[in-house]
């Protein structure tokens, strides 16, 4: 095979795999720690104002880690009983560089149901990019050059890879108390064409369904400072996209204000591989510190398929911080106050 045709080969191949893997979002192990890409039902569910900033490693013993990082901010605007949120995330993955950048608008509306029942409907709008970094592609073909330290070809056939933007709509819906929630998102609903290489190459349409609560262990007495404030929060998430895949994600945390220790299990067990073994993912450790208005998580996942011995798991790392730019008024408050969604911790605020 001549070299042009077989630099052609591998470029079109490249691009392929690329698009594959890109099909995939990226998830969280910390999943309600990165609420605004969970479900944009949760925008505008704090007091006032959220910072969210959330770090994942994924497989860091490969030669080419998966690396993700998200931030959003989010603010509750009490005359008008909404929530308006930004949410950006960047994903880098493999040796090409490819990468997924993403903006994205959020809205949700609070429909207080009863005294006990908040409805959270919510939509987000978003703006993506994805591509390989051509100047990471080595193909020994001596039509290559080097300039400032990165590799440039001159092969037209490798200007066939670049970039692709695209417009991404999704929604969600959050049905809440003080102590459970259930919500349902759909992200992708236009299918947005991904084809780094001129063609059609659709991202599929995820969707989600979580449940959670929170059990009480100990309701205290006359004095609260006098004892420290200890409960559960179990939940499961089951997720999908397009017709191939799906995950299952659950598990509990234990909480003793300030701290609390998760264990929790990503997989399906009730499914087989094309090796007959359960079809499985990940054990997962989670530790968390909350503080009046500053939260810090930290998760392990430990692998246990078939990549067990070589991945290396994954680590993450979520920071929330929650912040009043202006002091709430009483009367405001007795006006708009709704009921929150249980968050995993139990400090005073603009809710309680």
């Amino acid at each position: 095979m001549q070299m042009g045709h077989l630099n052609k080969v591998l470029l079109l191949l490249l691009g392929f795999m690329a698009c594959e893997v890109a099909a995939q979002d990226i998830q969280f192990s910390q999943y309600y720690q990165a609420p605004l890409y969970l479900n944009p039902g949760f925008t505008g569910i704090t007091p006032q104002q959220r910072a969210v900033f959330n770090h994942r490693v994924q497989w860091p013993n490969l030669p080419q880690a998966f690396v993700t990082y998200a931030a959003s901010y989010d603010i509750f605007v009490e005359e008008l009983r909404s929530g308006f949120g930004m949410l950006l995330t960047t994903d880098k993955m493999g040796s090409a560089g490819w990468r997924t950048t993403t903006a994205n608008f959020l809205y949700s509306y609070k429909v207080k149901l009863t005294e006990n029942l908040v409805f959270s409907p919510g939509l987000y709008f978003g703006y993506g990019t994805n591509g390989i970094d051509r100047t990471r592609i080595r193909l020994g073909d001596g039509l290559e050059y080097e300039r400032d330290g990165q590799y440039y070809s001159i092969d037209p056939d490798q200007d066939r890879i670049g970039r692709q933007s695209y417009f991404d709509v999704g929604s969600g819906m959050l049905l809440y108390t003080r102590k459970m929630w259930l919500g349902f998102a759909l992200s992708h609903m236009n299918q947005p064409n991904l084809s780094v290489l001129g063609d059609v190459s659709r991202l599929p349409m995820k969707g989600n369904v979580h449940l959670g609560m929170r059990i009480n262990l100990s309701e205290g007495g006359l004095n609260p400072s006098t004892y420290r404030i200890s409960y559960l929060t179990p939940s499961v998430m089951f997720r999908w996209q397009g017709k191939t895949f799906t995950q299952m994600d659950m598990g509990i945390n234990y909480h003793i204000d300030p701290v609390s220790v998760g264990i929790w299990y990503r997989g399906k067990p009730w499914e087989r591989t094309v090796i007959n073994s359960v079809a499985q993912d990940a054990a997962i450790v989670q530790l968390g510190l909350y503080m009046k208005n500053f939260t810090i998580g930290y998760s392990y996942d430990f692998t246990v398929n078939e990549m067990q011995t070589t991945s290396g798991g994954s680590h993450e790392i979520s920071l929330v911080y929650e912040f009043s730019a202006k002091p709430v008024q009483r009367s405001v408050k007795k006006k708009y106050r709704l009921i929150p969604c249980p968050t995993f911790n139990s400090k005073e605020g603009f809710w309680n």
